[in-house]
């Protein structure tokens, strides 16, 4: 009785959308292509779907054989190529029994219209004279629950990483059929945080071979081509010998990406850039909302989490919750998620994940009017190894602690006492030598370099070290990390780049252990644990529309904050925080000179002296939020 109710209610929701004006140009049935191959209980077919202003969206729908019940239907847009494996639904989906649709957004294979990167949501939609990803969701949804057969009239809409952002505009003024919606690593602003920058600072490893894939105006832009491959395949050495940005195009694209011509002429966060962001559009949204990141992922954890903060923010009676787990960009998919590397999670947790949040989130809310009995934040400790649930994210019970960076690369939760001499540590940043972010990257940013040991880096002597002494309990951070530096360089504009590492110590062993073999508590000896970093692009410290230089040998204070953590530091381990001007190829190189970055030359870029201040009166630190002990 419960599954019928719900079934009425999402009939009448989605009978009602035929009174919209707006939506008359969905009525008309479109073109179903032959059936392609069956998949294990389940039939294939594809359909042309009309838009509101006449273009028709690539539809391809897999249904249960079994036409004696009614289904609700789960939606995935995508700019990728949907008959790629991974759009395969999980073996726990195809039991449970859905209508799965995959549809390629507008220009992208061989849907019509003009593809746009990150395509903004444009206010005109409401009135009927634009179009936009939040207006081709809603004729998309119309259309199914209209022409679909055995559809139940409920529809959830899912994607993950650049499929996030089409989740996520999907929800603005969403058709009433759409009950539930997950952004997963979901891209939101590719400015302040996403895939493309942070803090402004260019994320070259990712961006460039992406574009020169995936954004190829001899392909009309419709399709991803060959995974960029070059003949130098040490990233480190491709991009030194690239040299500067403006270098990229006349060596390798000769105009064949829009996309990479657009970001050059916006080096700082200009009306483009705004009208991208999808966050300050995320209000009143109607349907559940169940976010999903990974601790490890490279590419849109910002995402993940600002999404999940605007829509609490600004949609309050949104029923939403996150899930953050140790996963690298979109591990959860079709990986069992137990490793990353070296680091070991002791279980399963895509299964986890899967059968206890995700599943029962699309059951509640497409099958039947219960609502599900889940926490607002399901989150792993990547340091205990462990999941935990919380009312809120970040939980509200916690205190600001504060480590200060003291003399002698010593790292202290007390300030610094009598003034030292000098009163800062200094390295020489040289752009011709950056400091790698992993020792053997190649020429596409590695996925999972955040689960690195980090001992590789440390000895270089543009790089400052300061670690506690061992820790007599342990410590639980979560939520965003806030590093304020006093610095100075000799230069008017340079990166500076924290990170923040948990020492494990040296295993005390009863026998010799090689291999050194993770112990059943998880401890993995030797190793030094990137627990976050990121950068911040000085000439952006106040305003990331506005830059303005930095004054040579002037102090002055750099403040940001780095995304979220859920981390404890055991007991007997070390906390280590790092400090440079450089992580290469990841991020591009600053010529340390204040200037348009993307329009240097070879001849712009320039050494610089570095000093990071660490006495009683500029006190350099980082400000955590911990949790009590026990939580």
């Amino acid at each position: 009785m419960v599954a019928a109710h719900s079934l009425i209610l999402c009939v009448i929701a989605a009978t009602a959308a035929l009174g919209d004006p707006a939506n008359s140009a969905t009525n008309t049935v479109a073109e179903p292509r032959p059936p392609l191959q069956s998949f294990g209980g389940y039939h294939r077919s594809r359909y042309f779907i009309s838009m509101r202003d006449g273009v028709s969206l690539d539809t391809r729908v897999l249904a249960p054989d079994d036409n004696t019940h009614s289904y609700p239907i789960l939606l995935v847009r995508t700019p990728y190529d949907p008959t790629e494996k991974w759009f395969d639904p999980t073996p726990a989906f195809l039991a449970a029994r859905y209508i799965f649709v995959t549809q390629s957004v507008r220009g992208r294979y061989a849907s019509g219209g003009r593809f746009i990167q990150m395509r903004p949501i444009d206010a005109a939609r409401r009135a009927g004279a634009a179009t936009d990803e939040s207006t081709d969701a809603f004729d998309t949804i119309d259309w199914l629950v209209k022409n679909i057969p055995q559809n139940n009239g409920c529809v959830g809409l899912e994607g993950i990483s650049y499929d996030g952002f089409y989740a996520a505009a999907g929800m603005i003024a969403a058709h009433p059929a759409l009950k539930a919606v997950s952004p997963q690593a979901p891209q939101a602003d590719w400015f302040a945080g996403d895939d493309v920058h942070h803090n402004g600072a260019f994320l070259l490893a990712a961006t460039f071979p992406w574009l020169a894939s995936c954004d190829r105006r001899s392909d009309g832009e419709r399709a991803c081509g060959p995974t960029f491959a070059p003949t130098i395949t040490d990233g480190y050495q491709f991009y030194l010998a690239m040299g500067p940005l403006s270098n990229a195009d006349s060596q390798y694209l000769f105009g064949n990406s829009p996309e990479w011509l657009v970001t050059m002429r916006h080096g700082s966060y200009d009306a483009l850039w705004q009208r991208r962001n999808i966050l300050p559009r995320l209000r009143d949204i109607r349907p559940a909302v169940l976010v999903v990141g990974g601790w490890y992922d490279a590419n849109n954890l910002y995402g993940s989490l600002h999404i999940f903060e605007a829509i609490k923010r600004q949609s309050p009676r949104t029923p939403i919750a996150i899930v953050l787990g140790p996963w690298t960009h979109g591990q959860w998919l079709n990986d069992p998620g137990d490793s990353i590397g070296t680091l070991k999670f002791g279980e399963a947790t895509s299964a986890d994940f899967i059968e206890k949040i995700e599943l029962p989130f699309y059951e509640s809310y497409l099958k039947s009017d219960a609502h599900p009995h889940l926490p607002v934040a399901f989150v792993f400790d990547t340091g205990r190894k462990v999941w935990n649930a919380f009312g809120a994210w970040p939980p509200p019970n916690t205190t600001i602690e504060t480590l200060y960076l003291r003399s002698r690369g010593f790292l202290s939760f007390l300030p610094p006492g009598n003034a030292t001499t000098p009163p800062y540590d200094e390295y020489v940043s040289d752009p011709a030598n950056p400091v790698p972010y992993e020792p053997n990257s190649g020429v596409d940013m590695d996925p999972a370099y955040m689960a690195q040991d980090q001992r590789f880096a440390r000895t270089r002597s543009d790089i400052l070290v300061y670690q506690t002494d061992p820790l007599p309990n342990d410590v639980t951070v979560v939520g965003p990390i806030r590093p304020i530096l006093l610095v100075s360089t000799s230069g008017t504009d340079s990166d500076w780049i924290v990170k923040l590492i948990d020492v494990h110590p040296t295993l005390v062993t009863t026998r010799p252990s090689p291999e050194k073999t993770p112990t059943p508590s998880g401890d993995i000896g030797e190793f030094e644990e990137l627990v976050r970093g990121d950068v911040m692009r000085s000439k952006f410290r106040h305003s990331l529309s506005a830059p303005i230089p930095m004054r040579a040998d002037e102090p002055t204070a750099i403040e940001f904050t780095m995304p979220d953590v859920y981390h404890t530091f055991k007991k007997g381990h070390r906390i280590m925080v790092h400090i440079q001007s450089s992580w290469f190829p990841l991020i591009d190189r600053n010529p340390q000179r204040y200037e348009d970055i993307y329009a240097a030359t070879a001849s712009d870029f320039q050494k610089a002296i570095e000093r990071v201040y660490h006495s009683p009166l500029r006190a350099s630190r980082i400000d955590l939020n911990v949790l009590p002990a026990g939580r």
